[in-house]
């Protein structure tokens, strides 16, 4: 079993940064990932981190957001630079059983946190 705790959610202005952290509980999963989901849209797959490394980007944040992880595997972490309105959303920590191939489909996601609300403002 594995625990997802989010944090770091705020209000900004567009252009600004925020980092999002997620307490991780536990190693039972092979890939972790962030999704996010703003109201009335589908839950969005932004960014994955397979155990060895190997990370995935959505188009939509490739070279805004960064994901990572603590040496000891205990955070996990979103970077999210030059923040946009369309940005807004509420942001989920998720952890998937295999990490391969790497995904950002909620459907290979099992394990999630309960989410933090990042609200960017033009």
């Amino acid at each position: 079993q594995v625990q997802l705790v989010e944090s770091g959610g705020d209000s900004v202005q567009a252009g600004g940064s925020l980092r999002l952290s997620c307490v991780v509980s536990g190693d039972n999963y092979g890939i972790l990932g962030w999704f996010r989901q703003a109201p009335g849209k589908e839950r969005e797959g932004i960014a994955s981190i397979v155990k060895d490394g190997i990370i995935t980007y959505a188009d939509s944040v490739k070279g805004r957001f960064t994901i990572s992880q603590d040496h000891a595997k205990t955070y996990l972490y979103l970077q999210m630079n030059s923040l946009k309105s369309e940005d807004t959303a509420m942001y989920y920590c998720a952890g998937g059983l295999y990490g391969w191939p790497p995904s950002l489909n909620s459907r290979d996601y099992v394990y999630w946190g309960q989410g933090t609300q990042v609200t960017v403002s033009s």
